[in-house]
């Protein structure tokens, strides 16, 4: 089997890298791994965080970019890409524009297509826009489709999709965070990130998505600002978006802050050692959330919606929107109770046990799957 492993973000290569490496030892499975390059700077710094490197790199970002045309020439680039390979199998992951136009490409064709991170809905098209119509949509187009956690197999049965066409395999993000906490067993981690608030407990913040650009992000600004102020001996830490929207609201509204450090875009091991560190994180990140139970680490998740209920289910997140009251208060609630977070430190990750590459791989070497 031919396998094409396609991602053009950070939060992809992350979460297929661990599936590419295993591919190197699958007997019967030839590897081609094809990155469109749609977050070029956050995608290489990801791709050095694994050592990995592209077999087929499209290269496709354009300063401000707008979806219709990103769209459009990840179309045409991987249709051309998939002409001159000749996979058997495309694999795509999550929800990102590129893994939704690999997969139409992939249809138009008629090359199988492999859907990791099957199944997330939060029931809503626009929130997280454009993701969760790009995530439906390749539900449509896939053969195979690698659940990661029980309701995510529940909706794809409600939508019809055939049971022995899901495999529920847990997310592949785990098994990433588990070869990290490996490494550092045998190599602590030993970057900047260690001279960032070294005698403090440490709250991580990130915020990224396009549904909460303009008012949303600026009453997450104003809710940092207040807990800034308000937990002193607390050092913050805020990896800012290279997204411009995101750029043009946090470095003048959080600028001067004597317990809040503005960063560049940090790469994985860097943000795992973060989230170690973290008494809190504020995020409004999908990955952070599933990584963060790793850890035992708390999440204020500042969205209106999640398609990752599985940590608030299991009381590892609390889901609290934009409004800068509502994210000062889920922050509190946290902070006032060490007993509680220890306690989370003693539960299993809802979203894996790391083996979730190998169950991926299995299922596509299986005989039915590549006569299919």
């Amino acid at each position: 089997m031919k396998l094409m492993i396609v991602f053009g973000t950070r939060p992809e290569v992350i979460k297929l890298a661990p599936v590419a490496a295993a591919a190197l030892d699958m007997p019967g499975i030839e590897r081609v791994v094809c990155s469109t390059g749609q977050h070029r700077q956050m995608l290489d710094q990801a791709l050095a965080c694994f050592g990995l490197r592209p077999d087929v790199d499209l290269d496709l970002m354009r300063a401000n970019q707008t979806l219709p045309a990103l769209t459009a020439r990840l179309i045409e680039g991987m249709t051309e890409a998939l002409q001159a390979h000749q996979p058997d199998v495309v694999m795509v992951q999550g929800d990102t524009t590129t893994a939704f136009a690999a997969a139409l490409a992939a249809f138009y064709q008629r090359i199988p297509v492999a859907h990791v991170e099957a199944g997330l809905r939060t029931g809503d098209p626009y929130s997280p826009f454009p993701e969760e119509m790009n995530r439906a949509m390749i539900s449509r187009l896939a053969r195979w489709h690698f659940t990661p956690t029980e309701p995510a197999t529940r909706n794809l049965l409600a939508e019809g999709i055939a049971a022995s066409a899901i495999t529920q395999c847990g997310n592949t993000v785990i098994d990433a965070v588990e070869l990290i906490k490996r490494q550092w067993q045998q190599r602590p981690y030993s970057g900047p990130a260690t001279a960032w608030f070294p005698d403090r407990d440490l709250v991580l913040v990130t915020t990224h998505r396009r549904e909460n650009f303009g008012q949303g992000l600026e009453n997450i600004c104003d809710a940092l600002l207040t807990l800034c102020r308000e937990y002193p001996t607390l050092g913050f830490v805020f990896p800012v978006h290279l997204n411009p929207q995101v750029q043009a609201i946090v470095r003048p509204r959080l600028a001067g802050v004597d317990n809040l450090r503005l960063l560049e875009p940090v790469d994985f091991e860097t943000s795992l050692y973060l989230q170690s560190r973290s008494v809190l994180i504020l995020t409004d990140s999908g990955g952070i959330q599933e990584e963060a139970p790793s850890f035992g680490v708390p999440c204020v998740v500042m969205r209106e919606h999640t398609e990752r209920r599985e940590g608030v289910d299991a009381g590892f997140a609390s889901l609290v929107g934009t409004d800068r009251a509502a994210i000062v208060a889920g922050a509190r609630h946290w902070l006032a109770q060490p007993a509680l977070r220890q306690q989370l430190a003693t539960r299993a990750n809802p979203y894996g046990d790391g083996r979730a590459c190998t169950r991926i791989l299995e299922t596509l070497a299986e005989p039915r799957a590549a006569s299919a």
